[in-house]
């Protein structure tokens, strides 16, 4: 099969993929083998091949947004028929034993496997994924759109949980990318109004398009206290902003894998009045079935700039350097 790999972590303009032909591969007891149609590009995709993230073993293939055909069943795995169409996120695999899994907290599970970082992801045109860890996408979804739900949208409904917004409240959004412009839709769905605060300014273009009350620079104060706010920027020098930019009892969830430093905070002006700083790692797979439900339900509308699969580096690139409005997708084969 055609695959990418990281080869040598680096910064992106140093080429730290590779591609060319990796050996297929083979399903597992209880796996599936997927076929992929479409790979979404995940900043933690960027974080991978530059190094902020060390590959857990060499030349792992990323992506963990990801559509595709069941091809084949392995050993005891029946949930999916050949010719369906799946979802295969980031969250591949956990111990389920752990006190965390056994609590319902499975995305803190203290020996999980992720796809594209564990376990082979899409940036190739087959993968294997435990059946249970897979998901149903409902049809409404072409499979451009469907990717980037696979772990924007998951987890940009997770950070909107993490941050405690209340019924028709305030929620201020710091930068606006892939998941920041679905979990504004949902948040918008739910009756609240948004602001958007990012560099970008066909993000912040977006960002009006969509419905938000605001859209203004990343360190800009925005016009009213928040009730909540999600920090989707990869930086940490936004952390003490957003929370001065919080009414009193406010949270700030913070939805990345990876954040640079967080400078030394003033506790009278940005944590006093019970304001609350929050990390969220992952999803549970109750979390994606509770999105999927709810993204069909609005319907959500991804904004996606589709790449070949030869060009899935370029992808990366343009990522980096913020000229992605919305979602980056790779048409992986047709």
């Amino acid at each position: 099969m055609r695959a990418w790999w990281v080869a040598q972590p680096g910064p992106i303009d140093s080429g730290p993929l590779a591609s060319g032909e990796r050996p297929d591969p083979v399903p597992g007891r209880g796996e599936v083998l997927v076929r992929v149609r479409t790979c979404g590009v995940c900043r933690t995709d960027l974080h991978l091949a530059e190094g902020d993230l060390a590959p857990r073993r060499p030349g792992v293939i990323p992506g963990h947004e990801v559509v595709g055909d069941v091809v084949r069943n392995g050993r005891d795995a029946t949930r999916f028929r050949p010719g369906e169409r799946v979802g295969v996120a980031w969250l591949g695999g956990t111990c389920r034993s752990c006190r965390f899994c056994l609590r319902g907290q499975e995305n803190l599970c203290l020996a999980p496997t992720f796809t594209g970082w564990d376990r082979d992801g899409g940036y190739a045109e087959l993968l294997t994924v435990a059946e249970d860890f897979a998901y149903r996408i409902p049809d409404s979804f072409r499979d451009e759109e469907a990717a980037p739900l696979l772990c924007a949208g998951i987890i940009g409904y997770r950070a909107l949980l993490r941050a405690d917004l209340p019924a028709g409240g305030r929620l201020g959004i710091y930068g606006f990318g892939a998941s920041a412009h679905l979990a504004a839709q949902i948040a918008l769905y739910q009756g609240a109004r948004v602001y958007v605060m990012t560099r970008s300014g066909q993000a912040r273009q977006l960002a009006l398009d969509l419905g938000a009350t605001f859209a203004g620079g990343a360190e800009e104060e925005p016009p009213e206290p928040l009730d909540a706010a999600i920090l989707f920027a990869p930086a940490g020098g936004l952390v003490p902003p957003a929370l001065r930019a919080l009414d009193r009892g406010g949270t700030l969830a913070v939805a990345g894998i990876h954040l640079s430093d967080i400078p030394p905070l003033h506790y009278a002006s940005e944590l006093f009045q019970e304001r609350q700083l929050r990390s969220v790692t992952a999803n549970t797979r109750a979390d994606g079935e509770e999105f999927f439900r709810i993204a069909a339900e609005i319907p959500l509308r991804p904004t996606t700039v589709a790449y070949p699969f030869e060009a899935a580096d370029q992808a990366l690139r343009d990522l980096a350097a913020d000229r992605v409005t919305g979602a980056a997708v790779v048409r992986v084969s047709s």
